[in-house]
């Protein structure tokens, strides 16, 4: 494992998805799931994310086209929420999903659209109760 590019992951990581999140899966990681979170952590979010060629907004929009059109709900789930930390907006992600309709298919739209319906509103309780 590369220590540098591991720990500017980690803090992108803890940017985008946020620190609580994050520690959560670090700490729930055992023998078994361990090797995976360093290596998400490494790879995904230190050599790849950490890049600058692309801002984080932009990468973000890429997940969610990709996560919707791989009908992946529980991590479209999280980065709708980090999309919005990276300055995504709401009307950007329908467009997003709009455009998943046509090249991706209906369904996996339709689904993104109610992941991100419940997204939004978890979000919205949240800031409600702050």
């Amino acid at each position: 494992m590369d220590r540098e590019t591991y720990e500017r992951g980690l803090a992108i990581r803890c940017a985008v998805l946020g620190e609580a999140y994050v520690n959560q899966a670090l700490a729930e990681a055992d023998d078994f799931t361990g090797p995976l979170q360093d290596l998400v952590t490494e790879y995904a979010w230190g050599a790849v994310w950490g890049r600058e060629e692309l801002p984080r907004k932009t990468r973000s929009m890429l997940n969610l086209a990709m996560l919707s059109v791989l009908n992946r709900p529980n991590e479209m789930r999280i980065h709708i929420k980090a999309a919005l930390t990276n300055g995504v907006t709401r009307d950007e992600i329908r467009e997003i999903f709009l455009q998943v309709a046509i090249y991706g298919g209906v369904p996996a739209a339709g689904d993104s659209f109610r992941i991100a319906r419940e997204a939004f509103t978890e979000l919205d309780q949240s800031q409600d109760e702050d």
